[in-house]
């Protein structure tokens, strides 16, 4: 339980440096790159306070470490020299006198305890007792393996779109958005629930439920598709793209 208490402890001091950065960045939006760094932080951390050894441990440092890493990096280079994202521009102005404590509160400490929350596979891995390699994670790596590449091509595939000057104004339908109009988003939630598949190997891990329902309900309710979608209702091609396209998970389009 202490070790539990000590994470949290470094997850708030972790979302008050950034909290510091973002003042002198002048820009919020640096949340989008704590986040993914931040789990890598977490996994390291309670990896290293229970002194784990065992592989399962081991296995998932890695498998989160390869997808912070790369969220972190694509977030990073996808706001390279541009204005701040949209959503904390909008906030920034909206929030006016109350900025800076609505920031620190609504946009970092509360992102930290959704951030503790989400770990909880990881969490529950590493504090409890596995038992030997099965199905269970077999499948978990596997699934996991299909949620990165969902997530990393989706994102991929997009940014080239983007890039590209003849499509602008155009909404991305080819590749993995033909199937479904969030790739990558569908590609984030089943690598956490592949992690839940891997916890549930190990005793008393019930609880770990917690992280992959509500990386789902964000992004299915909250700040994931009804944010992105709500700015996309502006375009024309989206209606059409909308009718025919799965929301979320892959399917083949309607004719």
């Amino acid at each position: 339980m202490n070790s539990f208490f000590l994470v949290i402890l470094i997850i708030f001091l972790y979302m008050s440096t950034w909290f510091v950065i973002s003042l002198l960045k002048k820009r919020n939006d640096l949340a989008d790159i704590a986040w993914g760094l931040g789990f890598i932080l977490v996994s390291w951390v309670s990896l290293g306070i229970n002194q784990l050894t065992n592989w399962r441990s081991l296995l998932v440092v890695v498998l989160v470490s390869v997808w912070g890493f790369r969220l972190a990096w694509h977030v990073y280079h996808r706001n390279k020299g541009k204005q701040e994202d949209y959503r904390y521009a909008t906030w920034r102005k909206n929030w006016g006198n109350w900025f800076y404590i609505r920031s620190y509160f609504q946009v970092y400490l509360l992102q930290g305890f959704l951030l503790l929350l989400i770990s909880s596979p990881i969490l529950a891995i590493h504090l409890g007792q596995g038992v030997r390699f099965n199905i269970l994670d077999f499948l978990g790596v596997l699934l996991w393996a299909l949620g990165f590449c969902f997530e990393a091509l989706g994102d991929y595939q997009l940014a080239n779109f983007i890039k590209d000057q003849n499509n602008k104004g155009k909404i991305m339908q080819t590749g993995l958005w033909r199937f479904t109009r969030h790739p990558n988003y569908f590609g984030e939630v089943l690598q956490w629930w592949a992690l839940w598949l891997i916890s549930l190997n190990v005793s008393g891990s019930y609880w770990a439920i917690i992280g992959p329902l509500t990386i789902t309900y964000l992004i299915l309710k909250v700040s994931g598709i009804p944010l992105l979608e709500n700015k996309m209702i502006e375009n024309k091609d989206f209606l059409e793209y909308k009718r025919k396209t799965s929301i979320f998970f892959p399917w083949w389009p309607k004719s």
